[in-house]
């Protein structure tokens, strides 16, 4: 059976051909036809598929590559990325004795919420709409290290609402692509100081007002879609970051 050419045509005014290429890669990326980890077609069926010279393959494969959309493995091929797998807050903390521990995970709250106007804004949501929060807590050696709060967008993360929480992951994003198919492609997260509430210093075995380090995330699946709104508060005295300049 001959395979029906996917031919490609701009998506907006001024796009090169290449770009729109990348484009319609993507495109079956996100569709499903390849999935996170998967190999993709030799750059020949490629340009096959799409009715193009094999050079305008090339130059959209490099931008998705550039992109960090797919990775080039030398002697096995090109790839989809797998995404993200837990992009641990506690990079930005000297908790880590060095053993390489993955932190203990612990829900301490699970319930379906009216998304507040600053939420539904980030997860690009209308206001109001139902959406999943999650108060977590992450330990090492027994000992709470950082309170989490978290929001999903209920059309995604409904099955969570109601699963049994002892069959979750100690790590979440891993979880997600297991249970959901949701993929975590990107994240941007953003540094700040402040003071820990009583509640949220009484589960970090900390005075209230305590200062705190708190790290704002955003994160985003293979769509582009914001899929995660996070705050992370830990010990602002045990706060460390360390960044190579060079």
């Amino acid at each position: 059976m001959n395979t029906p050419l996917r031919l490609v045509e701009p998506t907006e005014p001024g796009l090169s051909r290449y770009a729109s290429l990348a484009h319609a890669l993507r495109a079956r990326v996100v569709a499903g036809e390849w999935s996170p980890g998967s190999a993709l077609p030799a750059e020949s069926q490629l340009a096959k598929e799409h009715g193009v010279a094999l050079g305008t393959m090339r130059r959209a494969l490099e931008l998705l590559v550039e992109q960090g959309f797919i990775e080039r493995i030398h002697g096995r091929g090109t790839f989809v990325r797998q995404g993200l797998a837990g992009a641990s807050m506690l990079r930005f903390f000297r908790f880590d004795s060095g053993t390489g521990e993955v932190p203990a995970s612990r829900i301490l709250q699970r319930s379906r919420v009216n998304a507040p106007a600053a939420v539904s804004r980030a997860l690009g949501i209308g206001t109001g709409e139902p959406v999943l929060r999650l108060h977590r807590l992450r330990l090492m050696g027994d000992q709470p290290r950082l309170f989490e709060e978290l929001w999903l967008p209920l059309d995604l993360f409904a099955p969570l609402a109601d699963d049994d929480l002892a069959t979750w992951d100690d790590l979440l994003y891993p979880m997600f692509a297991r249970k959901l198919q949701v993929h975590i492609h990107r994240a941007l997260d953003d540094i700040g100081f402040g003071q820990l509430s009583a509640a949220q210093a009484r589960h970090l075995g900390l005075p209230a007002g305590h200062p705190c380090a708190q790290v704002q995330r955003s994160a985003y699946d293979l769509s582009g879609r914001c899929v995660e709104l996070r705050t992370t508060r830990g010990d602002a005295h045990a706060f460390h970051y360390t960044v190579n300049i060079t």
